[in-house]
């Protein structure tokens, strides 16, 4: 959020790409292949509606939103959705929160509430959440951030959870954002680490308008984060039973100048075998922590390329993601930023180095008038190709009537690889919306990501894959890894001859928490091929080529293929 004024006055572009906006419902059509996605939201059962502070936004800690996790809490096969929800503010003063929601998949984008039935509607002042299998029972427990205490709720295994006294021992107490599960030591454990935003109360905020740093384009704005106590960054140890022990000192994050976090995504960044994270900063540098194999980190953003931009410049990053767009092997990194400057793309380009090639990706002037959230790397149309969607919308709401050639409602953006990681914008024609979190996976049992958009003080967005590509959707049972697969890496090739990298994390995007099975998009060829899976430890697994016909595949540590899930609920042992 910056909130930029400096690079705002600097002037806009003309010129901005020509759109074809289509009837109906969000579609989009693609040369070489077909991006369709369809919102499904009003027969969905899904009624929740995001609270977020007073409509005004005259305070920081309402411009946010929420974000939405995907888990499969009673592990029937489905993804189920999780829904965070804020607080009313009165003055200086929140009123009771709004529980958070847990809609249970019914199959056919029908979903039902569950949320009193499992006991997860906690009431706090929320912001993010996270899912993971934290003590490797089998079942996905959650972990929400809030402005205050964070929670932790352990899955019961029969369709009910429990919620954990002092969050396990991961409460991070304070203004919390994204968080991310992450076996960081190679123990089989997963690991937590969670973003803190700013240490101000909402007492001590000033009034909008009360500096020069609280006005943008001559319009009194809220103040923030420039003047406000950039709040530390919190990293807990599993104990190994479920339970977390603060290891912020020992691990080596303290270290590292306190910023404004807001989004994280973990992955083996550098390709040494192990997980490190990458924090997008709100308007000040970005934090990239190498992992040292032992689950001790090191801040090397400066050095590896992805602090700053390409003008040396610290942005205001929102969301982010990690993923190989341009498939050379290697995980490159996408950050979403305040308006009136560009979202970034950092290529890998080896030996812990990042370039920004924003521009070479053909992402610079999409973006300058939008203001970016939720985001993901994903294959929509299964070519092979990631596909890149962006979550957009404005944090003031008088934003139109400053004349900065932007506003408050915002279409969200999606970017077709076109190959080599190059992408073209495709049409959206949804309703405009101030959105924030997003989280992707597969909804309907299609072989296809579909995605959920949480949307301020508006209701949740539920859009449908309808595109027609084909793959396989991989399923991680770790036994010496984490029992739900975080941290996998599986190469495969396509009937065009390039090999591609994917891997197993939930994290990424905004607030929100992913789908944690791998989608292998076939690229129209018939099978994906020569498929080989790389267990955190460092454990390898050929699995050879797998038909391209939109299945599940449950792949077990040591014992490979072990069941194949076949449309909604019928589950076919592996031969």
């Amino acid at each position: 959020m910056t909130f930029g004024q400096a690079r705002a006055r600097r002037g806009v572009p003309v010129a901005l790409a020509v759109l074809v906006l289509l009837p109906g419902p969000a579609r989009f059509s693609a040369a070489g292949g077909q991006i369709r996605l369809e919102e499904v939201t009003g027969a969905s059962g899904i009624d929740y509606r995001n609270v977020s502070g007073e409509p005004e936004k005259r305070f920081i800690v309402s411009s946010l939103g929420a974000g939405a996790g995907l888990l499969d809490y009673d592990q029937d096969g489905d993804l189920d959705l999780y829904l965070v929800n804020g607080a009313p503010l009165d003055d200086r003063t929140p009123g009771p929160g709004l529980p958070n929601r847990l809609f249970r998949n019914e199959g056919g984008f029908r979903f039902t509430d569950q949320t009193d039935s499992a006991g997860v509607g906690d009431t706090g002042w929320g912001y993010g959440v996270a899912a993971a299998d934290v003590d490797n029972d089998g079942f996905p427990d959650l972990y929400v951030t809030n402005l205050g205490e964070n929670v932790l709720y352990r899955n019961r295994g029969d369709g009910t959870f429990e919620r954990a006294p002092g969050a396990g021992g991961a409460s991070h107490p304070g203004f919390s954002a994204s968080a991310a599960f992450l076996d960081a030591d190679n123990d089989g454990d997963l690991d937590l680490v969670v973003l803190g935003y700013t240490a101000d109360s909402i007492e001590s905020l000033p009034l909008p308008g009360a500096a020069a740093s609280c006005v943008w384009f001559g319009l009194p704005v809220f103040c923030g984060p420039s003047g406000l106590i950039p709040a530390e960054d919190g990293f807990f140890r599993n104990r190994g039973d479920g339970t977390f022990e603060d290891f912020t000192a020992a691990s080596g994050i303290a270290a590292a100048e306190a910023g404004y976090g807001l989004g994280v995504v973990t992955g083996d960044l550098d390709g040494d075998g192990d997980t490190d994270f990458y924090v997008a900063n709100d308007s000040v540098p970005n934090h990239l922590f190498v992992n040292d194999g032992q689950g001790r980190f090191s801040e090397q953003a400066l050095l590896a390329g992805t602090a700053y931009n390409v003008d040396g410049l610290a942005q205001a990053g929102m969301g982010v993601d990690a993923g190989d767009f341009d498939e050379d092997g290697q995980l490159d990194l996408f950050v979403t930023n305040f308006s009136h400057d560009t979202n970034t793309a950092y290529r890998n380009a080896g030996s812990g180095f990042f370039e920004d090639s924003t521009t070479r990706n053909e992402l610079r002037m999409p973006g300058w008038f939008y203001l970016g959230w939720g985001t993901r790397f994903v294959d929509l149309d299964a070519d092979g190709w990631l596909d890149l969607f962006v979550a957009n919308g404005h944090v003031y709401p008088d934003a139109e009537a400053a004349g900065s050639g932007t506003r408050y409602l915002m279409k969200n953006q999606v970017f077709r690889n076109q190959g080599g990681g190059t992408f073209v914008e495709e049409a959206w024609d949804g309703p405009e919306r101030s959105s924030r979190g997003v989280a992707f996976g597969d909804l309907d049992g299609d072989g296809l990501p579909d995605l959920v958009v949480v949307n301020v003080d508006d209701a949740a967005a539920v859009f449908r894959n309808a595109s027609e590509g084909r793959g396989v959707t991989l399923q991680f049972v770790g036994a010496r890894a984490p029992r739900d697969g975080t941290g996998v890496r599986v190469a495969f090739s396509t009937a065009d001859g390039v090999r591609r990298v994917r891997e197993a994390h939930r994290s990424g995007s905004f607030l929100s928490s992913n789908d944690p099975r791998v989608h292998l998009g076939a690229g129209g060829g018939a099978a994906v091929l020569d498929v080989a899976v790389r267990w955190p430890g460092g454990e390898t697994e050929r699995l050879g080529d797998l038909p391209a016909d939109n299945r599940v595949v449950t792949v077990r540590e040591g014992a490979g293929v072990v069941a194949v899930r076949e449309g909604a609920g019928v589950v076919a042992l592996a031969r």
